[in-house]
Order: structure tokens, then sequence, then C-alpha cells
């Protein structure tokens, strides 16, 4: 039974009914008592709100663009951050929605060429901002800028090298970059080099780090897993990291739950995988030279606030 106090308010002027929330923007579903607003695309969300304390706060989740995985045996990319709460207070005036989109797949590259993975764009909801996921690192002779992971929401895993004194070039990006409390993401995971191992490492997730490539069978590294959320009145699990591109011919890596791409296989003995639309999920990296990384998955917006008893 619901309580007098969710039904009725009290003012100067005796009893007074209680009014809730209406709101324009986005696709609109309603999951019992509550409306919920989902933007895949860049818009506004304009409210009419109602008494205060019952008719003027939202629920919110704010996923950036995931990134795309890095070519020549690249690293996954990063998730785009996730940020989420309840209790965010609004006011009778539009407020922007910024939908932001995955990093772009990296073309196929000769032998030495390696490059990173472009990072994803940050999504916006009001003064809340979910930075993109970090792009992954790539393959370098001589132990260039392109080979460590990007820092970002959740941060690129990292690329390989020929040079032996460059351990630290082949680490995975730092996530939850800018720094946010909750934390909205995790760095991604090491790549390796060796005289016989070049592999990378799995970009970062919403929930955990990418993992790292392994030496004794030259695997690349899985991609973090992502965070479930009920938001739409179902659970639903999005910005997984992508996953590491190997070397040898092994099975591809696996993104992290979510949506997060898999990783590419040696010398096009399989593709990359993109992350998937609207989770804000990493790309896959590239196997060998010859082939091309995978996109990061583009970000998604969504509202919910109650609109009756």
């Amino acid at each position: 039974m619901l309580r007098i106090n969710q039904i009725l308010g009290f003012g100067a002027g005796g009893v007074t009914a209680v009014s809730y929330m209406s709101a324009t923007g986005g696709t609109i579903t309603t999951d019992g008592n509550y409306k919920v607003h989902t933007f895949t695309a860049s818009g506004t969300f304009t409210p009419t709100i109602g008494s205060a304390g019952d008719g003027d706060f939202v629920e919110y989740l704010v996923i950036a663009g995931g990134a795309s995985g890095g070519n020549q045996h690249g690293a996954g990319g990063g998730a785009g951050g996730y940020r989420t709460a309840t209790g965010f207070t609004v006011s009778d005036a539009g407020l922007t929605v910024t939908v932001g989109a995955g990093g772009a797949a990296k073309g196929a590259v000769a032998n030495g060429s390696g490059q990173k993975g472009a990072s994803g764009s940050n999504s916006v909801f009001s003064s809340i901002t979910s930075a993109g996921g970090g792009g992954g690192g790539s393959y370098s002779p001589s132990g260039s800028s392109d080979v460590a992971g990007v820092a970002g929401g959740s941060g690129g895993g990292g690329g390989n090298n020929a040079v032996a004194s460059s351990v630290a070039s082949r680490a995975g990006g730092a996530g939850n970059t800018p720094s946010t409390t909750p934390v909205q993401g995790y760095a991604g995971g090491n790549g390796i080099s060796t005289n016989i191992s070049n592999s990378s490492g799995g970009g970062g997730g919403s929930s955990g780090v990418g993992l790292n490539a392994t030496v004794a069978d030259d695997q690349g590294g899985g991609g973090g897993p992502g965070t479930a959320s009920s938001i739409n009145g179902s659970a639903v699990t999005r910005a997984g990291g992508g996953g590491g591109g190997n070397y040898a011919n092994h099975t591809a890596s696996p993104g992290g739950s979510g949506g997060g791409g898999i990783g590419g296989r040696h010398n096009g003995a399989g593709a990359a995988g993109a992350g998937t639309v609207n989770t804000g999920s990493g790309g896959g990296g590239a196997g060998a030279f010859g082939v091309a990384s995978a996109a990061g998955g583009s970000g998604l917006v969504i509202v919910r606030y109650q609109f009756q008893a």
C-alpha cells in the first residue's frame, strides 16, 4: 500500500496533490510507474518538473564511445566511460544530450608501420560527462609512441615492440581519466614482446581491467568486463573492452562482456570484431600487418524518472 505522503502533499493552503515529471526527447518507453528516455543519438531532454522532492529528479546512465583497436597485432580499444546515478535534480529547462561516437577502425598497414587505435568521443548529459575510451596500442620495431595504450574512460590495451628495453611502452592506458567518483572505467592490459611473442593487451572495461597478453602461448589479452544496468527495466550489460590481437594463429582473444569486439588473429586468419553499437564497447586489435583493426561502439544516454504513483 502506498504511504499517504507518497500521494499527498501538505502546504499552507491544506492538502495538495503531488505532481510528477513529464519530459520530451529521445525514444520514450514505460516501465511501471517510470518513463525511460533512451538517446542513441544526440538531442535534448526537456523536463516539465512536478513537486519538489517528487517530480524534480532523475536517474541517468551516460556511456561514452568505445575506442578502436590498434593495427598490426594491435591491442584492444578501451570501453567508453560509464557513469550512472540516481537523484539528479533537474529544472524546467532543456538539457543537452551528446552521444559519443566510437573510434574509427585503423586500416591495414605495411609491416613495421603500426598505428594505435582511435579514442572514442565523450558522451554528455547536462553537467555529467563520460570520457571516450582510449585507443589500443600497436606494434613498432623501434618502440615508438604508438605502442602504449591510450588513457580514457577505460584505457586501451598496450601494444608490442622489438626493443627489449622499452617494456614500459607496452603498458595499457589508464582508465577513469579524467578522474570521477565512482570510477567510470579501468586500465587496459599490457602487451608482450620477446623473440617469439608479439601480442597485445585487451582494452579496459567499465567493471574491470583488460587482460595482459601471455608469453607462454603468444595469446592476446581479453577485454575487460562491462557493467549491467536495469535502468530501462531489464538488466543489460554494456561497455566491455576490446580483445587484443594475436601475433600467432591462436584462438581469438575475447572481447569483454557487454559488447567488446574480439581480437584479430595472425595474418588475417580471423578478423577483429567491432564494439557493439550503443554500448560504448571497445573494438578488437588487428592480427598481423596487412589487416585492419575494428571500430569501437557508439555510446548511449538513458534518463529515467517517475511519472505516476
